[in-house]
């Protein structure tokens, strides 16, 4: 046990002895680390101290004291050495960043100097390109030059032409002189004061008014009778209380015409009625070479492209009011057709003794198998079998009208008869049934009344011979059934489309309204049907004088990089030569030879010459190689390209042309000013047209901004919005980019646009887009300005269209749209989309994605205003009511260039970098 905790003793005292050691090892070492830094720290310090200051060990020292030891003598000059070198280096550094700051601005301007180089180089490649092109095209020109024919004009005395074997074989060739009426004589015509031979006071009065306020503002008439073309006489109608002359005294009379020269040669008798029976007293009456221009006609008097078939004058004195022809929808009306006559039995039986000799006798002669029976039968038995409704009465309630043996008398007033037609989808007209009898007033005062309020008309007899036949296609406006198919004409009619049946009702409206509605376009369809056909082109539309507004240049414009940024291609080539107008009156003799059923049958029809239309054939791709290629700047020379060759040429399928600007501005001067200079730079620009708004002009101070240009600045008559589209005659372009002064847009833009109508040059191309919605509740259109997947308007006020347009929205279009426009001082853009639908029946054309184009920072213009849409929506119902129908379409697609979003290699570019 001892030895046990004995040996336990020694370990726990060896224990201790370790620990001791240990824990003075640590104090010792914790000493050292602690108390020897302080202490040398001190020590050194007070060394320093007490040596003075200038015997410091570790403060810095004076050099010289430093370089005593020779060691450190040779550090001291390796020192200085080092900082000389430092300061030469420096300053060779300080002037070697100066000349590179130098070369930098050398290098700048050598860059801007190989800029204008290259600009300069491409001005002369398109300089020499553009003379390449132009001597090809001279060399290429193989037609000479012609003056204007010389006037071939007869002696006073001429005795005129050998006579014709029969008076019935005139025709044109035949009896007609041409000489008198050389194809740029511009058509003269002398019309016969009434006063002048002894039946012309017998004239109704109310015909002689109508037909003197006619002629008074006809272009083609002429006082010089020794220069006209062709003389008309006005030969009827005859007062009722006035007796017709006889043949022998009427043939007389006509020889006694102091022009008549023997046989009556270029001249016109013309006969208006105004009632239902007319007296056709130039029947058996030899007329010699004159033309007979009247609405009865027997076949054997009626000369096939010589004389013409009238319409009736029914509206003598009165103007007809648009506004209370019936709408053209719904399509389908409360009848299916509608007839109301009672036929006139001939009295044969008095005349058989004697042979025919007056009109009315020989109608009565022999008539051919008459079908009349039958088409009452089948009519009454469709009435009967009510599985649609028609009216058909053939006993007239009151007296009928009087009318011609043979012809179908017409019922009632014509008050009531329009009643009953404007609730008939189809009218019909049975034509006389003696088919000696081609063409009748009776019969064409049915078709007057029908195309009139909108009904269908349906002609019963193939032999008939409607007005201007040879000149209309009544096809298009009008059913023409012979009389044998009379039992399957229920069916006929049944089976036409909506769409048919509404474009045969706007096609009649557009024949009545043109050619038929008033004293004065009678009077015009007349002189126009002659014309045509001897081939001579309509007087030229006029155009209006721009007087234009002196102003003063200022400074260069210059160009915003914004508008005018496409990337690293030009938006195209920079036309060097001075600006070009479009060629006109190309067309001149065109129009009365290939294009006269188009001309006649499709508005505005042939009364009007127009520089230049957007109608015109398109050659095709290879004739401008194989040469036709005047005028032509094809793509890469007709290899095609990308983005570089694109923007060098502008290609397409017509030749080369430029655009006018035409902006309207009323008192914004600056805002003006601004939106002229960011046209400065634009391609294909030919000038500017600034339509001066505004009765105060502009500031004797205001600097006109210089861009390379013409600016030209029109004074305006009156504030009215219809100015925008005047046909200026200093517009010589067929584009026209019609602009507000507050619009913004890109070059880039522009340039796109203008490259898109010129493929669409019928349409209306333009950005912002618009359409109209229907108003369930009111039964009524609006106008509707929202973001829309479809659109039916492009707003002009940033839009192309053709100068064409212009023509038709200042002449041809209904005066009262222009005079709503004057009065709302608004909807003249909905006025211009109306007007081009409804001729070209087609949408307009948007292009790029924006949808407004308003400036920063402009002041506000007058579309802000909350009346601004209420009057719109008031013009969209009125302008409908006008045309009879909404001619606006929808369209459900824009347009954007054709490399848009596609991925190309890396040698090829987009033709627009943003389109």
């Amino acid at each position: 046990m001892q030895r046990n905790g004995g040996v336990v003793g020694n370990g726990s005292q060896s224990w201790v002895l370790r620990r001791v050691r240990l824990t003075w090892l640590s104090f010792m070492l914790f000493f050292i680390l602690v108390f020897f830094p302080l202490i040398a720290h001190y020590y050194l310090t007070t060394i320093d101290e007490t040596s003075g200051p200038d015997r410091r060990i570790f403060g810095p020292r004076p050099g010289g004291e430093l370089c005593e030891a020779k060691h450190v003598q040779d550090l001291c000059r390796i020192r200085e050495s080092v900082s000389e070198e430092l300061l030469q280096l420096e300053a060779k550094r300080q002037e070697l960043n100066g000349e590179i700051a130098r070369l930098n601005l050398r290098i700048e301007a050598c860059k801007r100097s190989i800029d204008s180089a290259k600009q300069d180089l491409l001005q002369l490649k398109n300089v020499i390109s553009q003379t390449e092109h132009s001597y090809k095209e001279l060399m290429a020109q193989n037609q000479p030059k012609l003056s204007l024919p010389v006037r071939l004009l007869p002696d006073k005395d001429d005795p005129g032409l050998p006579p014709p074997r029969s008076v019935q074989s005139c025709r044109l060739h035949t009896c007609f002189d041409y000489a008198r009426c050389p194809l740029t004589s511009g058509f003269p015509v002398y019309v016969y004061d009434t006063g002048s031979y002894p039946w012309g006071e017998n004239i109704d009065p109310l015909v002689k008014q109508a037909f003197a306020s006619s002629v008074k503002s006809n272009v083609y008439v002429t006082d010089n009778p020794s220069i006209a073309c062709i003389y008309v006489v006005l030969v009827g109608e005859i007062h009722d209380s006035s007796p017709p002359p006889s043949p022998l005294d009427l043939e007389k009379q006509l020889k006694a015409l102091p022009y008549w020269r023997s046989d009556g040669h270029n001249h016109l008798l013309v006969h208006l009625s105004r009632k239902s029976l007319t007296q056709n007293f130039l029947y058996n009456v030899s007329t010699g070479r004159a033309a007979i221009a009247q609405s009865t006609f027997l076949e054997r008097q009626y000369r096939e492209g010589f004389d013409l078939v009238l319409s009736p004058l029914v509206h003598a004195l009165s103007e007809p009011n648009f506004l209370e022809v019936p709408p053209q929808v719904p399509v389908k009306r409360k009848y299916l057709f509608t007839f109301q006559g009672e036929k006139v039995e001939s009295l044969r039986s008095s005349l058989l003794e004697a042979p025919p000799q007056s009109f009315e006798e020989e109608m009565e002669g022999d008539p051919p198998a008459d079908y009349d029976d039958r088409i009452i039968g089948t009519l009454k038995a469709v009435q009967d079998s009510h599985l649609d409704q028609v009216l058909v009465e053939f006993t007239c309630k009151n007296r009928p009208k009087p009318s011609l043996p043979t012809e179908w008398a017409l019922c009632g007033e014509r008050e009531d008869r329009l009643e009953v037609l404007k609730t008939s989808t189809f009218a019909l007209v049975i034509s006389p049934g003696d088919g000696q009898l081609v063409a009748s007033a009776g019969c064409n005062m049915r078709l007057f009344e029908a195309l009139e309020v909108g009904a269908i008309p349906v002609v019963l007899g193939d032999h008939s011979r409607l007005p201007y036949h040879q000149l209309i296609r009544w096809s298009e406006a009008a059913i023409m059934v012979p009389k044998p198919r009379i039992t399957e004409l229920h069916f006929l009619l049944r089976s036409l489309s909506d769409s048919d049946l509404l474009a045969m009702r706007r096609q009649g409206r557009f024949l009545w309204e043109t050619y038929f509605s008033t004293s004065e376009s009678i009077f015009n369809t007349i002189l126009a049907s002659v014309r045509t056909s001897i081939q001579i082109p309509a007087a030229p539309i006029k155009e209006e004088p721009a007087q234009e507004i002196p102003h003063k240049a200022g400074k260069m414009a210059g160009t915003d990089a914004n508008m005018a940024d496409n990337g690293d291609l030009d938006l195209g080539p920079v036309e060097t030569e001075p600006p070009y107008a479009s060629p006109r009156f190309l067309r001149n003799f065109t129009y009365t030879v290939s294009d006269v059923y188009r001309t006649w049958n499709h508005a505005p029809g042939p009364f009007h010459l127009f520089p230049h239309t957007p109608l015109d054939p398109v050659l095709p791709s290879e004739a401008k190689f194989l040469g036709s290629g005047t005028g032509f700047r094809p793509i890469g020379g007709g290899s095609g390209g990308s983005g570089k060759e694109f923007q060098a040429a502008l290609g397409g399928n017509v030749p080369r042309e430029q655009f006018t600007v035409v902006m309207l501005t009323y008192e914004r001067e600056e805002v003006l000013m601004n939106s002229l200079e960011r046209l400065n730079g634009l391609p294909y620009l030919n000038k500017v047209v600034v339509v001066w708004n505004s009765p105060k002009p502009p500031s004797d101070d205001l600097l006109w901004p210089d861009i390379g240009l013409p600016i030209v600045v029109v004074r305006t008559e009156k504030n009215s919005l219809n100015n925008r589209f005047l046909p200026w005659d200093a517009v010589e372009t067929e584009a026209i980019l019609s602009i507000d002064d507050d619009a913004h847009l890109r070059h880039d833009e522009i340039m796109f646009g203008f490259r898109v109508w010129r493929e669409a040059r019928d349409r209306i191309v333009g950005f912002p887009g618009r359409f109209h919605a229907w108003d369930v509740n009111h039964q009524s259109w609006l106008y509707n300005s929202n973001y829309s997947c479809e659109l039916s308007m492009v707003l002009t006020g940033a839009a192309f269209f053709h100068k064409y347009y212009a023509y038709l929205y200042s002449y041809v279009m209904p005066q009262a749209i222009r005079d709503m426009v004057d009065e709302y001082v608004n909807c003249e853009d909905i006025a211009m989309n109306f007007l081009v639908s409804h001729i070209t029946r087609k949408p307009p054309i948007k292009v790029t994605s924006r949808w407004t184009f308003r400036c920063p920072g402009c002041p506000q213009a007058l579309s802000h205003d909350d009346s601004h849409f209420h009057e719109r929506h008031k013009c969209i119902n009125f302008f409908v009511k006008v045309y009879g129908y909404m001619p606006l379409l929808y369209t459900q697609f824009r347009v954007d260039s054709v490399l848009f979003k596609t991925r190309l290699p890396h040698d090829k570019t987009k033709c627009f970098k943003f389109i």
